[in-house]
């Protein structure tokens, strides 16, 4: 974009009093540009608490029902809350672990109970049986790995 053009007015108190108020207007500019900035990094702190409390708020509401509790947060939600993990457990074999929420194909408004339906154990798959997981909570990093001996 081609910087505004104002012409310079013939008198010189008109040419000095157009000279202050355009530095006026260009420090105003750096202003409220780092006023802008300083708003958005406080409010993107804002929301990274909400979806953090949303997910332990979900959490919660888990451990007291012990069923996928509709509404839960969105998958996105959880990731920028910190909480990038779901902990599912099989419904067959009871075997629990975590699945990484950032790797699933998912829509930005995907919420964390439609997973339930999608997500299947691994263990009984390579025995030919595709059960269900329960959903358990949302967790921050994953369990260390098991070794199956």
């Amino acid at each position: 974009m081609a910087p505004k053009h104002h012409p310079t007015p013939l008198s010189g108190g008109d040419r000095k009093a157009l000279g202050k108020e355009l530095g006026k207007a260009r420090a105003m500019t750096t202003i409220l540009a780092e006023q802008s900035t300083a708003a958005r990094a406080k409010g993107e702190a804002l929301i990274e608490q909400a979806d953090r409390l949303l997910c332990e708020s979900w959490n919660e509401r888990m451990w007291a029902n012990g069923e996928p509790v509709d509404p839960s947060p969105a998958i996105d939600q959880a990731i920028n809350g910190g909480y990038p993990w779901v902990e599912i457990q099989c419904s067959r074999c009871k075997t629990r672990r975590d699945v990484d929420l950032a790797i699933l194909p998912h829509a930005s408004t995907t919420f964390v109970h439609d997973l339930a339906g999608r997500l299947r154990c691994n263990k009984c798959a390579k025995a030919g049986r595709r059960p269900l997981a329960t959903l358990l909570q949302l967790v921050r990093r994953p369990r260390p790995a098991v070794s199956e001996t």
